[in-house]
């Protein structure tokens, strides 16, 4: 109880920390969340545009803190909850939680409506059915007149400014993760990669994001 008492406090006086106040997202609600890789506290965050609301998930003391180890997960219904071979993204969740429970303090930002690189479900599996017929990950979007990436992480950052995270060592292989916080104000002071064993099923997936999209895999 006095975790939560504690992380309720970091997300509700984070800015008499020095954190900047939120624009664009609220503060919703806080409870605890016990995992198989440990405990953490779990707060919601809404944006305030669309009423999108973002999964947090914190453990150990952050706010004021620097260097904090980081995730930001975008959501993908297909390899977080149904185990798909098609992509990394369960994989990368799992390890992440696992990094973060093993240091003893991090933060994992679950955002929602990213699904398909922010195609949403739908357009998502119109796009696979592409890439069953040749196409890769790429070029399945473009074909269907639709953005390559449409994500943005701005609420991300402004999440962690609330939490009162100082600076970050973000888990991650795409270069763009670390560019956006950085230009929101977020200092990123190392990137750690998050790279799970690869599949046959996505082993052409990954060396398209390597190739094509600039993500630090390897090759």
């Amino acid at each position: 109880m006095d975790t939560i008492r504690g992380s309720q406090t970091q997300a509700g006086t984070a800015a008499d920390q020095g954190a900047a106040p939120l624009t664009g997202i609220e503060h919703v609600a806080t409870s605890r969340l016990p995992t198989r890789h440990g405990e953490f506290v779990m707060h919601a965050y809404r944006q305030t545009a669309d009423g999108t609301e973002n999964a947090v998930l914190v453990r150990g003391e952050v706010a004021g803190q620097e260097n904090v180890l980081v995730r930001l997960h975008s959501e993908c219904l297909t390899g977080d909850v149904l185990g798909s071979l098609r992509c990394d993204c369960g994989p990368q969740l799992e390890m992440s939680l696992e990094r973060i429970a093993a240091a003893g303090r991090g933060v994992l930002v679950y955002l929602r409506g990213h699904e398909g690189r922010g195609i949403g479900f739908s357009h998502k599996v119109r796009a696979y059915a592409l890439q069953d017929e040749g196409l890769d990950t790429v070029d399945a979007n473009v074909a269907l007149g639709l953005p390559v990436d449409a994500r943005s992480f701005d609420c991300a950052a402004e999440i962690l400014k609330h939490l009162g995270v100082r600076s970050v060592h973000l888990l991650s292989n795409n270069p763009r993760k670390k560019d956006e916080l950085v230009k929101a104000g977020v200092p990123v002071t190392r990137v750690v990669p998050v790279v799970p064993p690869h599949n046959h099923e996505n082993v052409r997936y990954l060396n398209t994001k390597r190739t094509r999209m600039g993500h630090d895999l390897p090759g």
